[in-house]
C-alpha cells in the first residue's frame, strides 16, 4: 500500500503550526505578568525563621532579631515570602494579614497590606447561604437554625 501526500498540503499545515506557536509565544509574557499579580494571606514572621519553623510555630519566628525583616508565611502552601518595601508593613510579628501586590521570585512587592479578619463580628448576622450536606440535602441558614440559634464550625483538615 502506498500513501501519497501532496506537498502543498504538508507545507500549508507546517506554516499553520508555525504561525500558531508564534502567536502562543507572544501571549505568554502577558500571562506571566498577570499570574504574578495577586494577593497572599498568612502570618507575619521574622525573616530569620524558615517555613518549617513557621509551620511548627517555633517561638523563634515571633522574636525580633537584629537585621531580620518581617516576612509573610503562607500556611496554606507552606511558603515564606519576603516583603518589600518594609516601611509599608504597619503590623507586627504574629499578625494575620492579606498582602496585595506582585510576586518577583520569592519577594512580594507590596501595593497594600491589611489585617485579615476571620469570621463575623460579635452581633453581626450571618449572610444567607445554601449548601448541600453529605447526604445531598440542601441546607440553608433557616434549615439549620435551632431553638437557641446556630453555631457553624468550618474545620480545616490537615489534608487540604
Amino acid at each position: 500500500m502506498t500513501l501519497l501526500v501532496k506537498s502543498d498540503s504538508v507545507a500549508k499545515s507546517f506554516f499553520c503550526l508555525v504561525a500558531l506557536f508564534s502567536i502562543a509565544s507572544l501571549a505568554v509574557p502577558g500571562q506571566n505578568n498577570a499570574r504574578n499579580s495577586g494577593s497572599w494571606s498568612g502570618i507575619l514572621v521574622s525573616s530569620s525563621c524558615n517555613a518549617d519553623e513557621a509551620f511548627f510555630e517555633s517561638p523563634e519566628c515571633n522574636k525580633l532579631v537584629p537585621g531580620a525583616k518581617l516576612s509573610l508565611y503562607d500556611d496554606t502552601n507552606r511558603v515564606m515570602y519576603d516583603l518589600e518595601p518594609q516601611d509599608k508593613v504597619v503590623f507586627s510579628l504574629g499578625d494575620t494579614v492579606t498582602v496585595r501586590g506582585t510576586l518577583d521570585g520569592d519577594t512580594i512587592q507590596m501595593a497594600s497590606i491589611e489585617r485579615m479578619s476571620i469570621g463575623l463580628a460579635v452581633g453581626q448576622k450571618a449572610p444567607a447561604f445554601s449548601v448541600r450536606d453529605q447526604f445531598g440535602r440542601v441546607q440553608t441558614l433557616e434549615t439549620l437554625k435551632g431553638r437557641n440559634g446556630t453555631v457553624l464550625l468550618f474545620f480545616r483538615s490537615a489534608d487540604w
